[in-house]
């Protein structure tokens, strides 16, 4: 996560907020209030109804049009969506990919327990993991999987452009979907791929 969290108060003007995304290079800001606790997100999609809409007349109020809603409104309070989709600071890469898929946003606040902000998660941060070397990989796979495993002293890991290709003789062959599993939990990995006891398979896990 990136630790220098930009954020902005209920009370910041839209112009305001416009200028920070600008300068910051961000599409999103966590509203923050009192000691720093996240109480909502406001986004570029939370801005573009000013434009959008702005030869109709603003609406505020329950039976407004969403957009229209939008339109009228000019402070960070006005214009976040509340409550605001966060992450914890012990959330694998995973799970904040998980909840971004899901919840259809681009970058999460990291909160800690009582929902203060920590600092922020974006997709780009999340592909970084990606960026990790051949050697590396096959590395952690070596020390965190298969020396864990002592059924497969015989087997010997390669990786190539993030794909990972397990190879040698793993005697007891109902430990495939476990060390396929394994294998895949190590951030950065691409793909696997079985080539063991002769066997060339694609890993199911």
């Amino acid at each position: 996560m990136t630790h220098t969290a930009i954020a902005v108060g209920r009370q910041t003007a839209y112009k305001e907020i416009v200028e920070v995304m600008d300068q910051w290079k961000v599409s999103a800001l966590p509203v923050v209030e009192g000691d720093g606790r996240v109480v909502g997100v406001v986004s570029e999609a939370d801005l573009l109804p000013k434009e959008e809409y702005h030869l109709d007349t603003p609406a505020l109020g329950e039976g407004a049009r969403p957009g229209l809603w939008k339109a009228g409104a000019v402070t960070a309070g006005e214009l976040m969506s509340s409550p605001a989709v966060t992450v914890h600071p012990g959330a694998t890469i995973a799970e904040a990919a998980r909840i971004m898929a899901r919840r259809r946003v681009k970058r999460l606040p990291v909160v800690d327990r009582v929902g203060v902000l920590e600092g922020v998660v974006s997709r780009s941060d999340l592909l970084k993991v990606f960026l990790r070397t051949d050697e590396d990989l096959a590395g952690e796979i070596r020390r965190t999987v298969l020396a864990d495993l002592p059924a497969a002293a015989g087997v010997e890991a390669s990786v190539t452009d993030g794909v990972v290709t397990l190879h040698g003789d793993l005697r007891d062959r109902s430990l495939v979907p476990l060390l396929a599993r394994a294998v895949r939990a190590v951030e950065g990995v691409v793909d696997i791929r079985l080539d063991l006891t002769g066997d060339v398979a694609r890993a199911e896990s």
